[in-house]
């Protein structure tokens, strides 16, 4: 892949490269600097982190028009970002772009979503990343504002030299550009899933299950990602994967831990 002088944007998604979205991105972040499409072949919503280590991995030119519009890998979206970054291209990208992604990525999906994995695998290896999504399934909906809203924020992560990179979660009300009210800095909201598997039978009689939960949104205070994108705001929310957390050494002693194990391997 040809080096320039200019900016290396890589893209990816988890809709697959065929995807309105991913195009709408190209869109917008071709202005912007050389941008390289590595995504799916296929769709793979939901996917989160996975990798694929079971099986090869085979990247083949994806060409639309007769043009080279990017490169397809038989994989995930995280795979997608590795081996672009460690093998397909010839420099480190300075900005990672994943999506746009079809249906919100707000609170709980965050860890559920290809798309944000995508782009936590670019903050891995320290480069600024986006994850882009559109508050609507509906791949005929209209994505100007949210590829109007991408091109402003990646010219501004292009054009600063934060030594702790970051990942910013984007999700875009799905309205027309000119009704979106404008943007909030925002926390995830404590929304989830009420998890429901229809019961249903194939034509040979056999029984299978199919996932059909309902997204229930809480956390109505204006500061949540839900509650902007509910509100007609662009809901922009900066995510880290450290997931370490100390609350359970405020009730637990460590030197009853110790001697708890002591006693119990030596009266083995």
């Amino acid at each position: 892949m040809k080096k320039n002088n200019q900016p290396l944007i890589l893209i990816t998604n988890d809709d697959g490269i065929n995807s309105p979205g991913i195009e709408s991105l190209k869109n917008a972040l071709t202005p912007l600097g050389e941008v390289v499409i590595v995504a799916p072949e296929s769709q793979k919503s939901a996917v989160s982190s996975a990798l694929t280590i079971n099986k090869p991995l085979r990247v083949i030119p994806y060409k639309k028009n007769g043009n080279l519009f990017g490169y397809s890998v038989n994989g995930t979206p995280v795979d997608c970002v590795k081996i672009a970054i460690s093998t397909l291209l010839d420099r480190k990208p300075d900005l990672v772009v994943s999506g746009i992604n079809h249906g919100r990525n707000t609170s709980i999906n965050v860890l559920y979503s290809g798309t944000v994995a995508g782009a936590a695998e670019g903050l891995i290896a320290g480069i600024n990343s986006i994850a882009v999504s559109h508050a609507s399934h509906n791949i005929e909906s209209n994505l100007d504002g949210a590829e109007i809203f991408t091109h402003i924020l990646a010219r501004k992560l292009l054009n600063v030299s934060n030594k702790q990179k970051v990942l910013l979660n984007v999700n875009v009300p799905d309205l027309p550009s000119m009704k979106i009210k404008g943007v909030r800095l925002t926390k995830l909201s404590s929304s989830r899933w009420a998890d429901k598997y229809e019961k249903r039978q194939d034509p040979f009689g056999n029984e299978y299950f199919w996932f059909a939960g309902e997204f229930i949104t809480a956390d109505n205070t204006p500061d949540t990602d839900d509650s902007a994108v509910n509100d007609g705001y662009i809901s922009v929310s900066s995510v880290n994967f450290n997931m370490y957390d100390d609350s359970f050494n405020d009730f637990v002693e460590l030197e009853s831990l110790n001697h708890e194990y002591e006693d119990k391997y030596r009266r083995n």
